[in-house]
């Protein structure tokens, strides 16, 4: 059985290059040019994730997740209460006047 949550978030969730910045790059040691080399990935991409100006894709799910040994499932779940709290944010009063429909 899953537990509906209902409450508002107030604060923005923590972005997925945030995560990488600020946990996962100094637990492991690792510069951004040294993350790009492992993931097989640009410099630039590396650091436009880790300023926040990019999302997480699966493709870039699937190399987190083999690299750090966690699910893909982790850093897309992540990206997409990002994505979802942006959007609502962005959308507040337009969604606020839609009303909800009731089962005949």
């Amino acid at each position: 059985m899953s537990i509906i949550n209902t409450k508002t978030r107030k604060i923005q969730p923590t972005h997925p290059g945030e995560m990488l910045r600020e946990d996962f790059m100094p637990d492991y040691g690792l510069t951004t040019k040294r993350l790009a080399e492992r993931l097989r990935v640009s410099r630039q991409t590396v650091n436009e994730l880790l300023r926040e100006r990019r999302a997480i894709t699966p493709a870039m799910a699937l190399r987190l997740s083999r690299l750090f040994g966690n699910t893909p499932e982790f850093w897309l779940n992540a990206q997409r209460a990002v994505d979802l709290w942006n959007v609502q944010t962005a959308y507040k009063n337009e969604l606020e006047r839609i009303q909800s429909l009731n089962a005949a």
